[in-house]
C-alpha cells in the first residue's frame, strides 16, 4: 500500500520526524529532571518508574517515526505490532510511571491545585469513565479497520497523525480507567472495572478474528492473517499483564489487616 506524507512531500516527513524526535527527547529529559528535583523534597522517585517512562515513550515514538514506522506503511504485520506498542504496551508502561503523581509533586502548590481541579473536572470524569474509555479505545479500532479510515491514514499525513494520536491517547485513558496508579478523583469498584475490562478484551479479540477473515482494503490475505494473530495473541499478553496488576491492586485494597496480638490483648 502506498503511503503519502502529504502526497509524497519529503519535507513534510522530515519536519514531522524532527518535531517527534524533539518532543521525545524533551519528555524524557523533563521527566528525569522532575524526578530528580522532586526527590530533594519528597521520597526518592523509584528507579522502575523512570524505566517505565523511558520504555513507554520509546514504544510510542518508534511507531510514528523511523524505520519501523516506514515498514508499517506497507506491511500489515508490522503495522499490527505497532498497534500493540502504541495502543497497549506503551500506555501501560507510561501509566506505571505515574506521570500525574510526579507532575503534582513537582509543581508549585498553586499550580498543583489547578492541575488537581482539572483532574476532578466533569470532562476528566467523563473521558476516564471505564465504559467511555473502552468505547474510545476498542470502538476506535473497529472504526479504523472496518471503514475506509485505514486506507485514508496511508494516504494523508493529517489522518495518519490523528489516528496514531487517538490510538495512543485512547490506550492511555483506558489503562488509567482500569489501573489506579495516579490519583483518581472519580473511582469505580473493582467488580465494575473488571466487567468492563472483560467485555473490552472480548471485543478486541473479536476484531482480531474479523480481520483474519476480512482483511482491510489493500492488505493481502497472508499479511492479514499474520497481523490478526499478532493482534489476538499480543493483545492477550498485554491484557494478562493488566489483569495481573489489577488483581494485585484489588488484593492490596481488600486484604485483611494484620492485627497486633499484643496490642489487642493490652486493650
Amino acid at each position: 500500500m502506498e503511503h503519502g506524507w502529504g502526497h509524497g512531500s519529503s519535507s513534510a516527513s522530515t519536519a514531522i520526524e524532527l518535531i517527534c524526535t524533539l518532543l521525545y527527547a524533551s519528555v524524557l529529559i523533563g521527566y528525569t529532571l522532575m524526578g530528580r528535583l522532586s526527590s530533594q523534597h519528597y521520597k526518592s522517585w523509584p528507579l522502575y518508574r523512570y524505566i517505565c517512562w523511558y520504555a513507554g515513550c520509546t514504544c510510542s515514538v518508534v511507531v510514528i517515526i523511523g524505520p519501523f514506522a516506514a515498514a508499517a506503511h506497507s506491511d500489515f504485520r508490522i503495522h499490527m505490532i505497532g498497534h500493540l506498542l502504541l495502543g497497549m504496551l506503551g500506555p501501560l508502561l507510561i501509566v506505571l510511571s505515574a506521570p500525574a503523581t510526579l507532575l503534582l509533586r513537582s509543581l508549585p502548590i498553586s499550580q498543583a491545585r489547578r492541575l488537581s481541579r482539572v483532574l476532578r473536572s466533569r470532562y476528566a470524569a467523563l473521558i476516564c469513565h471505564p465504559v467511555v474509555a473502552a468505547i474510545l479505545n476498542t470502538g476506535g479500532l473497529w472504526l479504523l479497520y472496518t471503514t475506509p479510515l485505514y486506507t485514508w491514514m496511508h494516504q494523508y499525513t493529517a489522518v495518519n497523525l490523528l489516528v496514531h494520536l487517538h490510538i495512543a491517547l485512547a490506550g492511555y485513558v483506558f489503562t488509567i480507567s482500569m489501573l489506579y496508579v495516579d490519583p483518581v478523583a472519580h473511582r469505580y469498584s473493582h467488580v465494575y472495572r473488571a466487567i468492563v475490562a472483560v467485555i473490552a478484551a472480548a471485543l478486541h479479540g473479536m476484531l482480531a478474528k474479523y480481520l483474519y477473515v476480512h482483511p482491510p482494503t489493500g492488505v493481502s490475505t497472508g499479511q492479514a492473517e499474520a497481523g490478526a494473530q499478532w493482534m489476538y495473541y499480543g493483545g492477550d499478553l498485554v491484557q494478562l499483564i493488566i489483569i495481573g496488576l489489577f488483581c494485585y491492586e484489588w488484593y492490596r485494597v481488600t486484604r485483611p489487616r494484620q492485627i497486633n496480638v499484643k496490642t489487642a490483648l493490652d486493650a
